[in-house]
């Protein structure tokens, strides 16, 4: 992230949980975000067991909110500027989390922020947003309005903005601002977070556990026994 910004990279990375990597199987639009992100990296604790599943055995998780406050404790030592985009479509919500930004880490400049409303923007409307980022001087968009959403949004405005870096981070806005309360992180290793976001937001994120989890079971098994597969026959001709 910091080699980007020195080098006025333009790019972004996602922290990629279940619900986008399953969403990437079925909308042609957010599969084309995920393979043009700079990095994706795994968010949710299943997908760094399927990583290990596969080979991919140095795999950890990089957990949005964590890479959030890490970068930002980073940002506000080096006077690096960052801009919020996302959260929720309240003022008071907006503030609140620039408050606690600002409390947690000294020293770290927040230079704008806004949150769009949770629907399709218009063409006038974005142009205002570019607008508003791109006259801020801000390194790092941190961008907070979930997944897929998120990564489209990245994917489509990249070219039109002129910070380097566009961070997509899911909760996370809501998680610092400390609207919504994170799992605890026995939860959280053995892969139960869904189970506590459930319980916290039952509206709505009970179709997206409902229709996701399930069917990754059963796509990842298909693809591990296809890796297997593939692994005994390269044996068997050596």
């Amino acid at each position: 992230m910091d080699a980007m910004i020195a080098s006025d990279t333009r790019g972004y990375i996602t922290a990629a949980a279940v619900n986008l990597v399953m969403s990437a199987r079925e909308q042609p639009a957010t599969l084309a975000a995920v393979l043009d992100a700079t990095l994706a990296v795994p968010d949710g604790q299943p997908l760094v067991w399927a990583l290990h599943a596969l080979g991919h055995r140095r795999a950890t998780r990089v957990y949005g909110p964590d890479l959030m406050a890490n970068y930002c404790a980073r940002a506000a030592r080096a006077g690096t500027p960052i801009y919020l985009y996302g959260g929720r479509h309240d003022d008071a919500a907006r503030e609140l989390l620039a408050r606690r930004l600002r409390e947690r880490f000294a020293g770290l400049r927040i230079v704008g922020a806004s949150s769009p409303p949770f629907r399709e923007l218009t063409a006038e409307e974005d142009e205002r947003e570019i607008e508003l980022i791109n006259a801020s001087g801000a390194a790092v968009v941190w961008v907070g309005t979930g997944q897929p959403k998120q990564e489209q949004w990245m994917h489509a405005m990249r070219a039109r903005l002129q910070p380097p870096l566009l961070v997509g981070v899911g909760a996370a806005f809501d998680f610092h601002a400390g609207l919504i309360s994170q799992a605890p992180p026995w939860m959280q290793r053995n892969g139960l977070e869904w189970t506590y976001r459930l319980s916290r937001e039952p509206r709505r994120l009970w179709r997206r556990y409902a229709r996701y989890n399930p069917r990754f079971v059963a796509d990842f098994t298909r693809q591990y026994v296809a890796y297997r597969a593939a692994r005994r026959a390269s044996g068997a001709n050596r």
